[in-house]
């Protein structure tokens, strides 16, 4: 239901935001052609009717004069012509204009107002009206009304040294209320009524493209939701439309979350083994430790000195051991979180060996194990983190002696390579079972459940510095021959 709703609101949405869009372009039609057809109609009337002013120059001004000898305007005249103008055009205006622009007389003027809104023109669109001799079209200024442009005709007189512009305004008032009136009624006869059935059909025939065009959509939302709602099988089956690119990131997205998930699950199961296991094993120190300090303050008086000094080095040896868990947990949690970032230098590989070696050849002596070092002083400088690089051999070589029984041999090779120094730490002892091999690098697994100095973190923390140098180690593993782990060092450049 909720997927129908969003699907639903969606195509309406754009249906809505597609018929204002319509109904704009439609207005935005109207008023564009509305403007271009009046501007074509006043155009063309400005064309017929250039020659108007001139025309009645030559014919009125012929036997009568525009003023009389006093210099007062024939208003008797201006009279005769407006009627005669008026009986041919009712939306014509004549005026007698002077050389400066004023208005001297117009029979739609009141003279006798000295407040009338207009008793002066601008005489430059006049001047090039007569220059272009009514080829283009130029509006002037309406006396009538301040502000307002209007079609004209003009020409100049020059009459027994009396000059001056006859300016005719060709669509005066009466034009504005007829025009007005006809524009009205065709409008809403013909252009409202066809622009209503075109937007109406426009819209019809786009509800239609919008749900084809958003099929696909639909069904990509209708994916996002399953998959919100839960169902993380949920995938966009057709990759191949308009949508492909979306299609494919959703379903890369999906896969990715999916792998996430499932990682997230064994984390959180290793999490759930892990604090089972750190729980016992801290428990078993700190239990022996508290039994044998008990046993102290009970009977620290009947205990012999050779017990009570056995009874310190138990409680020694387990605190050493929760010492050892505690630190190595607080380092795996630090590499896990990518805490500690590697200090990389150049360094000569055999004499870190033989600094290991050193340590642990007391240790490999008490057990009667041999450890043999192959001659490594002809290798190359290898390019690493030397206290990470030290660190992976002693847990390598912990294991080693762990696992190794008395008789037993441990030996380390190293073999240069064109850009890399490889790593061999082998051991002769009781081997691992194949079916553990997969594991053993994991948090807290073991290979033999028997070693009680184990905390299970050794090789887990091997491998991470290995991944913190991009390297990976190997291991390969026979029951009851022995364990061989590989791992490689890039060479050291010098740059």
């Amino acid at each position: 239901m909720e997927n129908q709703s969003f699907n639903n609101r969606l195509f309406w949405k754009l249906s809505a935001t597609f018929f204002v869009l319509l109904a704009a372009v439609g207005a935005s039609y109207v008023t564009i052609t509305f403007y271009f057809t009046n501007r074509y109609v006043e155009q063309t009337a400005q064309k017929l009717n250039a020659n108007l002013a001139q025309h009645l120059i030559d014919e009125k001004f012929k036997n009568a004069k525009p003023f009389f000898e006093d210099g007062s305007v024939n208003k008797p005249l201006f009279g005769d012509i407006m009627h005669d103008m008026m009986a041919v055009n009712q939306a014509i205006e004549v005026y007698l204009v002077d050389n400066s622009g004023g208005i001297l007389y117009s029979v739609v003027l009141d003279h006798s107002n000295e407040t009338e809104p207009l008793q002066r023109i601008n005489l430059t669109p006049v001047q090039a009206f007569i220059r272009s001799a009514g080829d283009q079209y130029i509006t002037g200024d309406n006396p009538k009304i301040p502000g307002e442009q209007r079609i004209f005709s003009a020409a100049s007189f020059d009459i027994d040294g009396q000059s001056g512009f006859i300016y005719i305004i060709l669509e005066g008032g009466t034009f504005d209320s007829v025009s007005q009136s006809l524009l009205s009624e065709y409008f809403n006869k013909l252009g409202f009524s066809w622009m209503v059935l075109t937007i109406v059909f426009a819209f019809v025939v786009g509800l239609i493209a919008i749900w084809y065009l958003t099929k696909n959509l639909r069904h990509v939302i209708q994916t996002f939701v399953q998959f919100k709602n839960g169902d993380t099988s949920a995938r966009i089956q057709n990759t191949s439309t308009d949508l492909s690119v979306v299609a494919h990131t959703f379903n890369d997205m999906a896969d990715t979350i999916d792998e996430n998930i499932v990682q997230l699950k064994s984390l959180d199961k290793l999490r759930q083994e892990l604090v089972a296991n750190v729980s016992h094993d801290l428990r078993t120190p700190l239990s022996i430790i508290q039994g044998y300090v008990e046993t102290l303050m009970i009977k620290s008086k009947s205990l012999g000195k050779e017990e009570v000094e056995k009874y310190y080095q138990i409680i020694f040896s387990s605190s050493e051991r929760l010492s050892k868990l505690i630190n190595e947990l607080f380092e795996y949690s630090k590499l896990e979180a990518q805490q500690i970032q590697p200090e990389m230098e150049g360094f000569y590989i055999g004499d870190l060996i033989n600094d290991v070696t050193t340590k642990y050849a007391l240790m490999a002596k008490k057990k009667d194990v041999e450890i043999l070092v192959q001659d490594s002083k002809n290798l190359p400088m290898v390019f690493a983190d030397i206290g990470m690089v030290e660190r992976v051999l002693q847990n390598l070589m912990d294991n080693a002696l762990k696992h190794t029984p008395a008789g037993g041999k441990i030996s380390i090779a190293t073999i240069g390579k064109n850009t890399s120094v490889e790593f061999v730490i082998e051991d002769s002892g009781v081997g691992i079972p194949e079916d553990q091999l997969s594991h053993i690098f994991e948090r807290y697994q073991r290979s033999d459940g028997n070693v009680k100095e184990s905390t299970g973190l050794g090789l887990a923390i091997v491998k991470k510095i290995m991944e913190i140098h991009h390297s990976k180690i190997e291991v390969h593993s026979r029951v009851n021959e022995g364990t061989s782990f590989n791992f490689s060092l890039p060479v050291y450049s010098g740059a």
